[in-house]
């Protein structure tokens, strides 16, 4: 029993940012111009003391087409996407599920341009979420210590346990695993929130 003891991995020490919800949030979708563009699929994790505490995901009626090519990347076609709710309905769900987040992305600039563009589409307020950016988070955190900061090398560095594959949940899932392992080495300079460290 003891040797047992031994070789079990110590509980992580208490982080600044547990207190912190999370909303962290991966689309699929049919192009990446939000003007030309449309929502395919929007999966998020609601994360809190660096466990997922929630889950949110649907695929998205897009009102047309999927481009070949992004049905190769994704594996979405138009057959999966035919019974799907609209994007409004879909919309109003995650909005409600990340409400008094922190919405978190990986390369956030990209999602929140597709977000604040469905929103304005569908008639819905974007509220005013603080924003965090896991790319930007990557930079600060470990300089040069990877080669880039895609989302499949971090993952791959801090060994997440769902590999990123261009569908909106298992993204935000691996998202959150590098979230997390970002938070702990931050915490562990002495960085205590997220204003500190100049990421939100």
């Amino acid at each position: 029993m003891k040797q047992l003891w031994r070789n079990r991995r110590p509980p992580a020490a208490p982080s600044p940012f547990d207190q912190v919800d999370f909303a962290i949030v991966d689309l699929e979708t049919t192009g990446w111009v939000p003007e030309e563009a449309t929502i395919t699929e929007i999966g998020a994790v609601l994360v809190c003391g660096g466990r997922v505490r929630a889950q949110f995901s649907s695929l998205v009626n897009p009102g047309g087409a999927i481009p070949e090519q992004v049905a190769v990347l994704t594996g979405i076609n138009d057959a999966m996407v035919a019974s799907a709710p609209p994007l409004a309905t879909v919309l109003a769900g995650f909005l409600s599920f990340a409400q008094g987040c922190v919405l978190t992305a990986h390369n956030a600039p990209f999602d929140i341009a597709f977000l604040t563009a469905a929103c304005k589409a569908c008639s819905l307020p974007w509220p005013e979420f603080k924003v965090l950016d896991t790319v930007e988070l990557a930079h600060r955190v470990l300089g040069e210590e990877v080669a880039d900061c895609k989302l499949a090398t971090l993952a791959s560095h801090f060994n997440a346990r769902i590999k990123p594959r261009h569908r909106a949940l298992p993204d935000a899932l691996a998202t959150a695993d590098v979230l997390t392992a970002l938070l702990r080495r931050l915490a562990a300079t002495g960085v205590r929130t997220l204003a500190e460290a100049g990421c939100v």
